[in-house]
């Protein structure tokens, strides 16, 4: 599949996986027009009912994404960052928080910045050996503006994120897996089959239950514990009435596989 709107980003669509791929050479880093890019390629794939899981993922050889091009980022003050913080908080990470269906990264090469960011609000995160991953940030006097401060902080706990963002030090593959900054290291030339071969496995689970433990997860995960409670509970009773979970327990009673309606 070839989308003339976007220079920036390839998007594919095999079977039912969607891969949202950086594609601006050489180095995948960010300028306007990539930055505006991306939460319309991003939408593109949430709104194929073709596509059951995406794949963030990079187009070039060598890079995952180097995150802002500095050249550009210079001069963007004031208004002009307004601007461009406010596609991340207010487009791009409400479409990564929000997404009904589960989202992976294959991170390979040089994973930094803008691009690293946007993977930990994914689900699963698969590397490459060869994967080098950090915010340097700090190392410009900056923060990391997509989200990662309050992500990170969830994700791999407040002081291992701070130790993280304050260092702006690169990490191997295997030292990223061990922090849980990723959660599978792979050889290379396995990155996409791997990848690949977990998002058919997800593609054939019921798109609504996904979609309903991915908003009690992130969404419930990041209220307090009683409101995160009742998100599940909201959640649980719209399953109960929904014609697979009839089915599931059909199938499960009679032996036999699921019939799925993938909706979502």
């Amino acid at each position: 599949m070839s989308d003339e709107r976007f220079r920036h980003f390839s998007i594919r669509i095999e079977e039912s996986i969607g891969w949202l791929e950086f594609n601006r050479p050489p180095v995948n880093a960010f300028d306007w027009e990539m930055m505006r890019e991306a939460p319309l390629a991003l939408h593109t794939l949430i709104d194929d009912p073709t596509v059951r899981v995406i794949v963030i993922a990079s187009a070039l050889e060598k890079h995952f994404n180097s995150g802002a091009d500095l050249k550009v980022f210079r001069e963007v003050r004031g208004p002009r960052m307004r601007e461009w913080v406010g596609i991340c908080h207010g487009q791009l990470v409400p479409l990564l928080r929000g997404s009904p269906k589960p989202l992976l990264a294959a991170i390979h090469g040089v994973a930094v910045g803008g691009g690293l960011e946007i993977t930990w609000h994914c689900d699963v995160r698969f590397a490459s050996e060869d994967a080098r991953i950090g915010q340097p940030e700090i190392n410009i006097a900056y923060l990391p503006p997509i989200g990662a401060t309050q992500t990170l902080a969830r994700l791999i706990g407040r002081n291992r994120a701070l130790r993280f963002l304050y260092d702006g030090d690169l990490l191997s593959a295997r030292e990223a897996c061990e922090i849980g900054l990723v959660d599978h290291v792979v050889p290379g030339v396995r990155l996409r089959e791997e990848v690949r071969a977990y998002a058919r496995k997800l593609s054939q689970k019921p798109a609504n239950a996904l979609a309903a433990i991915r908003r009690c997860v992130t969404e419930g995960g990041a209220l307090p514990f009683h409101d995160g409670l009742q998100i599940e509970f909201e959640e649980a009773v719209r399953l109960s009435e929904s014609p697979n979970f009839e089915e599931g327990i059909a199938a499960f009673l009679e032996k036999r596989p699921p019939h799925w309606r993938q909706t979502s």
